[in-house]
């Protein structure tokens, strides 16, 4: 299985859905399911919460966590309890949520879960951290579009990519928005070293610096500084430089006509995409050609595309 064998060369990986209903459960319990958790140590947690049953939004059946014996697992307090399956205590961490503290066990015997993790890409690293003495050897986290700093490549190696009909019902927007994230994913590297000075950082009313050449984007990336950057791109080449792709809140017309211009982004730290996974069907009962969309989608991207629902690996 290349899919699972691409997932077991790293050490930490997170599933992003761009869109509620794109899949994102199904592609964490296929990897789950198939990961040979009896001769390596697999730990997973969420960023938000997943594995409710039914969708608090739209009200429609959505697909639970179900864990094997022996994963690794954190959770909050709350969740915890609710557990549907044994599993032995670990540790209960100091750092409290909206639903009490952290919980890490370990599954032994598989069954349901409802994962809420750590909030935060820093409660989340510390958390990783902790968890290597029980010698983990692959971390997956559970993440969301509006949550992407756990795609933050400080926080996981790789990434995987959930997509589909909910996000567009017309595969022509649906692969654009999809190759669109693809894109700032992708982004190069600067060659600016990390403790080269730069040039000045963006104020905070927005404005670029006129005649810089780099600037270094502190915080997010949006519209109204990419806007101020073009206008500025007359009194030359302007590189602005990005913590990394998931800082970047820019619609893709901006994004793109700032490119146009001659304007060039980067960032300090690049991602690595292994995959992307879709669900051709949407809540409201649109369903797209799946071979179309795999075959569509891979093209515009360069990288493998599943449907995982399929066995399509």
């Amino acid at each position: 299985m290349p899919f699972i064998d691409n997932i077991l060369k790293h050490r930490s990986l997170s599933i992003v859905g761009l869109e509620k209903n794109t899949g994102k459960t199904e592609c964490l319990n296929y990897i789950l399911r198939r990961l040979p958790s009896e001769y390596i140590n697999v730990a997973v947690t969420s960023i938000g919460i997943d594995g409710e049953s039914l969708d608090q939004v739209t009200s429609t059946a959505k697909p639970e966590i179900i864990l094997r014996e022996g994963i690794f697992f954190a959770t909050s307090e709350k969740h915890y309890r609710q557990r549907g399956l044994l599993s032995e205590l670990l540790d209960v961490s100091d750092e409290t949520t909206s639903l009490g503290r952290i919980v890490t066990a370990k599954a032994l015997t598989e069954g349901k879960i409802l994962l809420s993790g750590p909030s935060s890409s820093a409660s989340l690293s510390r958390w990783m951290k902790s968890m290597e003495r029980f010698k983990i050897d692959l971390t997956i986290i559970d993440g969301a579009l509006s949550r992407l700093s756990a795609a933050s490549p400080a926080v996981s190696e790789c990434m995987i990519l959930s997509t589909g009909a909910a996000l567009s019902a017309n595969i022509r927007e649906l692969v654009s928005k999809t190759a669109f994230i693809v894109e700032l994913i992708g982004l190069p590297e600067t060659d600016a070293k990390a403790d080269e000075k730069v040039s000045s950082f963006v104020d905070f009313s927005g404005d670029i610096l006129k005649g810089e050449k780099v600037i270094e984007v502190e915080g997010a990336l949006t519209d109204r500084l990419l806007t101020s950057a073009r206008n500025e791109l007359q009194s030359g080449a302007k590189e602005l430089i990005v913590g990394d792709f998931t800082k970047i809140f820019a619609t893709a017309d901006q994004y793109r006509a700032f490119l146009r211009r001659g304007g060039r982004i980067s960032v300090r730290k690049k991602s690595k995409l292994i995959a992307v996974c879709v669900n051709p069907v949407s809540p409201s009962g649109i369903v797209l050609d799946s071979d179309m969309l795999c075959k569509t989608l891979s093209e515009a991207i360069n990288l493998p595309v599943y449907d995982i629902k399929r066995g399509n690996r």
